[in-house]
């Protein structure tokens, strides 16, 4: 009775992972709509190619966790680690199309005077991806561990979602006839709001296991760390030196 009691429990632990590989899913298609989605269905997206290729990557990222998820869920492990390469291959060409994107962010600002001001939100997308490349490979030295590694991986999806729920914010609070980069300061709403996805998967642990699980505890610093970080040091020199530098790769 104790043994089918906790096969159940954890039976119900995979399914709500593949339910936030969902959540996950929903927010980053649905944030793109109204900037992107809507755009290429109509013909009006004007960007970059390097921003199709950015983004064609990154929404078939969310599509692999909702598929490696449920890989689990459905009790086949040997298939979600034969597939674990693929993944690593997926995440590797994500982290450049962010140094790319990112890039292109500074010449098409540069165009219209903002080039300063691209620099210095560039931290956004950059810290963004250097968290997500920590949390990323914290979890495939883990991936025997399969506590750690699941909650890793969570962990690991959240600044990408950042940039989808940003775009919602915008659409709604920036005022008309806005152009070039915001402020950093709008990263703030999106943050708070993918933070409560973290705060959902501790009370889920809180639940289920009694307390939340260390990795949320020091991985969840790190998550809130990078939110910090561009609001401290976006216009400082350092950045700015560092941004220049980033961009000077392009040649």
């Amino acid at each position: 009775m104790v043994a089918t009691t906790m096969g159940a429990e954890r039976a119900e632990t995979r399914w709500f992972y593949v339910g936030m590989a969902m959540v996950f899913v929903v927010i980053a298609f649905g944030g793109f709509i109204p900037t992107y989605w809507s755009k290429v269905a109509t013909g009006t997206f004007g960007g970059a190619p390097i921003l199709h290729i950015h983004g064609t990557i990154f929404f078939t990222w969310t599509l692999f966790y909702l598929a490696q998820t449920s890989l689990i869920a459905l009790g086949r492990t040997p298939d979600h680690r034969n597939w674990g390469l693929a993944g690593i291959s997926l995440a590797t060409a994500m982290s450049f199309t962010v140094v790319l994107a990112a890039i292109n962010s500074i010449k098409v600002a540069e165009t219209i005077g903002m080039g300063d001001q691209a620099r210095q939100f560039s931290i956004v997308s950059l810290s963004a991806v250097v968290l997500f490349a920590g949390l990323f490979g914290t979890a495939i030295a883990y991936n025997r561990r399969a506590d750690v590694h699941k909650r890793l991986m969570l962990l690991a999806m959240i600044p990408l979602m950042q940039a989808a729920s940003a775009r919602v914010f915008m659409v709604l609070l920036a005022p008309p006839g806005a152009v070039g980069p915001p402020p950093v300061q709008v990263t703030i709403p999106p943050s708070i709001f993918v933070n409560l996805l973290v705060i959902a998967a501790m009370v889920y642990d809180w639940r289920t296991r009694g307390r939340p699980h260390p990795v949320y505890v020091w991985g969840g610093g790190a998550v809130l760390l990078q939110e910090i970080v561009p609001l401290a040091f976006a216009g400082t020199a350092g950045w700015m030196a560092i941004a220049t530098w980033v961009e000077s790769l392009a040649g």
